[in-house]
């Protein structure tokens, strides 16, 4: 890779069209962390850091991404020449976890190694497809608005729905939901909302003939995932609990899940995704690409990444109008048809709208080599 000169976050915040609120937090106005990352001919790659404004979803918050960006990763990114993204993530190994701020440079990395070498970051990343199934992701609200949320998905062709749960919000929705639409594919979320000691109660929900349940117990949990598994019929899909290709592994030898969610932001980039999806396609255990309300920056990636071959399930990879007013790429992300159409041109094959990331940027950071 040609040399970098400079490294920029922009420190934004968007409000979404309307509240999201899951088992933990309702998120109204979204603070993301977008990286660019410059060589010495101009070109730019861009990242994303997904983390929240609080750790409700995983330990690490924006702030805490910024505090490890500025004082740890850009000064390893810079004290290194890298021929490859994949040498990215291999030299932040020596710092532990911080995966989303990890992931955030790395990505830009691969975009900007796509540009330089003229190449598609799919193509990059070895994806086969060049259309992918949107599935979209429906907030908790009370059930009316979301049966309402339901039939305008349905009308906008998605091809798979995730609703939230927790409980007092499960059975009654599950049971609204499978009323009005028997035949739709449909999956609950719960969010780590649940205790093994429910297990009885979880197993009410295999009458409603789920996809799968996601995340039912603790975020940090593979043990009692597996003994929950074995009293379901209902496959269990492990989220947060899988922050890396060790996490995948031990997680399928246990039965603690039938499918797993890959959020590229969340395992530290693209090439631990990669890993997984590997890891899971050889144990024969389908994935998915998970969203975290991020700007199409970020999605784009997703796309990229759920272009691989072992990315079976469609993935909540909506239109941008599915959350803003007004994205920060161009073109910005349409479902037709049921389906995104995967980029061919270099990188990420979209192009940041600069105008669009200034309105939206609160504090921008400037590092030199």
């Amino acid at each position: 890779m040609t040399k970098i000169k400079k490294i920029t976050l922009h420190l934004t915040e968007m409000k979404l069209v309307e509240p999201f609120e899951s088992s933990l937090e309702r998120v109204e106005n979204r603070e993301s962390i977008i990286v660019e990352v410059e060589d010495e001919h101009g070109a730019a790659g861009w990242g994303e850091g997904v983390a929240f404004s609080s750790p409700w979803y995983t330990e690490e918050t924006v702030k805490t991404s910024l505090h490890m960006l500025e004082d740890f990763l850009i000064p390893i990114a810079f004290a290194n020449e890298y021929s490859h993204p994949v040498e990215v993530s291999s030299s932040f190994s020596v710092l532990k976890r911080n995966r989303m701020a990890k992931a955030a440079l790395e990505m830009a990395y691969w975009d900007l190694y796509g540009k330089q070498n003229n190449r598609s970051l799919s193509k990059l990343l070895g994806g086969t497809r060049t259309n992918i199934e949107a599935g979209v992701v429906i907030g908790l609200a009370p059930i009316q608005e979301m049966l309402n949320s339901v039939e305008r998905a349905l009308q906008a062709g998605y091809k798979r729905l995730k609703v939230k749960i927790k409980p007092g919000k499960d059975m009654d929705l599950i049971r609204e939901i499978r009323r009005a639409y028997p035949d739709i594919p449909l999956m609950a979320d719960a969010n780590s909302a649940y205790s093994l000691e429910q297990a009885e109660h979880l197993k009410k929900l295999d009458e409603f003939n789920l996809l799968m349940i996601e995340q039912p117990l603790a975020a940090d949990d593979i043990i009692d995932h597996s003994i929950l598994q074995k009293m379901l019929r209902t496959p269990i899909c492990l989220d947060e609990s899988i922050e890396s290709a060790e996490d995948a592994r031990k997680a399928i030898q246990l039965g603690s899940c039938q499918i797993i969610n890959i959020k590229p932001g969340r395992v530290g980039g693209l090439a631990e995704a990669r890993k997984i999806h590997d890891l899971c396609e050889e144990a024969g255990i389908p994935v998915w690409c998970g969203g975290m309300l991020e700007t199409g920056i970020s999605r784009a990636h997703n796309i990229a990444a759920a272009s691989l071959k072992n990315f079976t399930i469609p993935g909540d990879i909506s239109a941008s109008s599915r959350y803003w007013e007004e994205d920060l790429i161009l073109p910005e992300v349409k479902v037709k048809n049921g389906t995104v159409q995967v980029p061919d041109g270099p990188g990420l094959g979209f192009e940041v709208d600069r105008g669009k990331l200034k309105k939206y940027t609160k504090k921008s950071f400037v590092y030199a080599k």
